[in-house]
This record gives C-alpha cells, sequence and structure tokens, in this order.
C-alpha cells in the first residue's frame, strides 16, 4: 500500500485551500492509499491521530507579550520546531510522497528540505503566489504589483504589501528573503501542481521552470449539487467583501443597468459597500453570511452569478458551484476567471474594474429570454461536469505521482 503524506496549515475546513487540503486525503485514501497529516494544532481541528505531531499554534490575531512575538517572527522565517516533528512523523510513517498545501508562516517552508532530504517525492499546489510573490497575492493597497519578480524584495516593506503592515511586511520580507537565498522552493520541490493555466503562466514569468510545474485544475462532485436551470430575477455575488474582490465595480453596475443584486458574504469592507450602495440608488440587498443549502438556494435562485475580481484570482471554486448548481457565470478577464469562463456558451466576461463593461453583461444576460438562459444554464453544468470532475483530478494527481515514480 502506497503512502501518503498530506501537509497544511490549518486541519480543519477554514478556507478553500483547507477543504481541498482535506479533499485531497479523502481522493487518495479511497484510491487504496495510506495518508498521515502534519499540521498546525488549533481548537477547530478534525480530530486525527497524527495531532500529535502536529506544531504549536501560531495565530497572529491573538496578544502576545514580546518575547512571544520575537518567538512567532522566528518561525515564520524558518521552523526547526516543524522540522523536528515532522522528522519524527517520517520516521514513523515512512510516507512514498508528500502533498504539500498552505505550509508558510505556521509550518514554514523550512520542513520542505526534510522531506526531501528523506528521499520523499515531494508535491505542492499552489493554491496562491507565494512561491514566486513575498506576499503571495500580487497585490497591496495601491493595487496588483509585481515589483518583486524583478526587483528588490524590500518592495514588500516600501509598499507595506502584508495587511498594509510594516511589521508583518518586514517579517515576509525577511522570509522571503532567506528562501529565495536557498532557494528552498524551487530546489526541494518536485512538482507544482497549478490550479489554472493562468497561474502556471506567471511562475514561468517569475522565473520557475516549466518542467516543475503541472496543470491539475480543481474539481467539484456536482452530483452532490441540484442544478436548477429556471432563470431567476436578480443577480447574485457570494464571497469576501474585501477591496480586491471588485464588489464595488458590481455595485455602480447594477445600479447603471437597474437590475435587482444579491451580495453575500462579509469582510472588512462591508460598510462601506452598503454606503456606495446608498449613493448609487438600485435595488442592492446585503445578505451577510450564507453557507450550504441556504446559499445553493440562493444561487438556484439567481438569474447569473458574478465574479467582479480586481485581482489575480487563481481558479474560484464559486464558478465550478454555480456551474454545478445550473447556473452562468459573469466573470471579470483577470487571473484564471476568462480560462473557466466559455463567452457566450457559460457566461460572459467583461473588462475588470470597467463599470460599464460589467454593466453591459448585466443588461445583455437580463434581457435574455427565459429559453435562451436555460440553455446556457445547462451548457454550464454539462461543461463543469465534462472539465472538472473528480475522476480527472484523480487521473490528473496519479499521473503527476507516477512521473516522480510513485505508481498507485
Amino acid at each position: 500500500m502506497k503512502k501518503i503524506l498530506s501537509v497544511n496549515n490549518y486541519h480543519y475546513r477554514r478556507g478553500g485551500s483547507d477543504v481541498v487540503y482535506l479533499e485531497h486525503a479523502e481522493l487518495m485514501e479511497s484510491q487504496g492509499w495510506s495518508n498521515a497529516f502534519f499540521s498546525m494544532h488549533h481548537p477547530q481541528n478534525i480530530a486525527t491521530p497524527w495531532s500529535e505531531y502536529f506544531v504549536d499554534e501560531l495565530e497572529f490575531g491573538h496578544a502576545y507579550s514580546l518575547l512571544e512575538k520575537i518567538s512567532m517572527a522566528s518561525k515564520v522565517v524558518y521552523s526547526f520546531e516543524a522540522q523536528r516533528k515532522l522528522q519524527s512523523l517520517i520516521e514513523n510513517f515512512k510516507p512514498d510522497v508528500a502533498h504539500l498545501h498552505c505550509i508558510y508562516h505556521h509550518l514554514s517552508p523550512a520542513i520542505i528540505p526534510v522531506l526531501k532530504e528523506a528521499g520523499i517525492a515531494t508535491v505542492m499546489t499552489a493554491h496562491d503566489l507565494k512561491i514566486a510573490c513575498p506576499a503571495y497575492k500580487m497585490l497591496n493597497s495601491g493595487g496588483i504589483c509585481e515589483r518583486c519578480n524583478h526587483g528588490s524584495i524590500l518592495n514588500v516593506v516600501k509598499h507595506r504589501c502584508v495587511r498594509d503592515s510594516l511589521s508583518a511586511s518586514l517579517i515576509v520580507a525577511v522570509e522571503s528573503g532567506l528562501h529565495r537565498y536557498l532557494n528552498t522552493y524551487q530546489k526541494y520541490l518536485d512538482r507544482v501542481a497549478v490550479p489554472s493555466r493562468f497561474f502556471l503562466e506567471k511562475f514561468v514569468e517569475w522565473g520557475w521552470p516549466r518542467e516543475k510545474l503541472a496543470y491539475v485544475p480543481n474539481y467539484v462532485d456536482s452530483s452532490k449539487f441540484e442544478p436548477s436551470y429556471e432563470p431567476g430575477q436578480y443577480f447574485l455575488y457570494f464571497g469576501r467583501l474585501a477591496p480586491e474582490k471588485g464588489v464595488v465595480t458590481l455595485i455602480r453596475a447594477a445600479a447603471k443597468a437597474g437590475v435587482k443584486l444579491k451580495i453575500v458574504g462579509t469582510g472588512p469592507v462591508e460598510a462601506e459597500l452598503k454606503e456606495i450602495a446608498t449613493q448609487n440608488p438600485g435595488d442592492i440587498e446585503f445578505l451577510g453570511y450564507r453557507t450550504g443549502s441556504e446559499l445553493h438556494d440562493l444561487v438556484r435562485g439567481a438569474r447569473a452569478v458574478v465574479l467582479p475580481s480586481e485581482w489575480y484570482e487563481n481558479a474560484p471554486m464559486s464558478v465550478l458551484e454555480s456551474y454545478s448548481l445550473g447556473k452562468p457565470v459573469i466573470g471579470a478577464n483577470i487571473g484564471g476567471i476568462p480560462e473557466m469562463v466559455v463567452a457566450g456558451e457559460t457566461g460572459w466576461v467583461f473588462e475588470s474594474q470597467n463599470v460599464d463593461s460589467l454593466a453591459d453583461c448585466l443588461l445583455a444576460c437580463n434581457a435574455m429570454d427565459a429559453k435562451s438562459l436555460s440553455k446556457i444554464g445547462k451548457a454550464s453544468r454539462e461543461f463543469v461536469d465534462k472539465n472538472f470532475n473528480k475522476q480527472r483530478y484523480v487521473e490528473s494527481i496519479l499521473e503527476l505521482y507516477s512521473e516522480l515514480g510513485v505508481k498507485n
């Protein structure tokens, strides 16, 4: 029986990358693989016998003494604790392959050489841009930023790229500087699984050898989604309410097009968005946080789902989930979104940050008759079933492992 070690900062469903980490492990177990976990202790963690090897909790939002803050900063840069505990786990479990997800800041890249030196095939899924951009988003308060590609890593500090904080940006600059010097990612990772072609090409632009990268798109188990192809009377946004998500552009476009808009989610700019909505009179409703069947019902009741992003999205699960529920997507032409939306067949694409361009798409969709729009909804479901299914994901991953000498 082949053995896989699944590695991630959090061992509970905190965000999209954590869900992928847990579901990937479950999929491998369904293929007959034995799985172990390496992560960080956290009160919300799912119980696992492997938690005895987990590193101590490290949460930046908590109140810490000066000495604790210094200790935290050192662990972000290079965690000897994570190295020691991982070595103990390896001696016990002896994995054939390690699959890493989000590891920086809590586990730190220091664990990657430990895996390689133990002779373990090592793969990382690039859920974000961290293996290129120190701040992992290629985004700061000024918008899209790629200054560190051919410039000094001190740009992270100069432009306060991490949470607009000088101290946080300084720590990340030191961490990224060290691991650039050691060439930790490129030297010790065997492959990087990349969910979008856009991210893959971006990594190549930033100096990654193409042969180290493998396109492995996300998947959705659409059998768990009951679609509705009947067009609703409102447009829907669901996701985090943060500046880079482009919801300001969406609010202004919806008001200009005179269409009904429902916004699901919470985040740091929620109050600001509500104020902007009052300044742009229209039929706009904020519904707060929704999840599970309640969220699915809102998607099924929509005319289309809108992704008005203004940063480099990777491969948003919200697109796949919307398709699975039988709804077309109106997406900004930025990051990995355009490669997931077939214009005129599964939705529409508009110019990111352009109110008029988005308003035109909203008007076009709103003017479409029910039969035509229902046809696009059905095409969306067929598209996700064919191109983003679980079997294709499993085959891609097993092929990747096989290339590294680990055969199922």
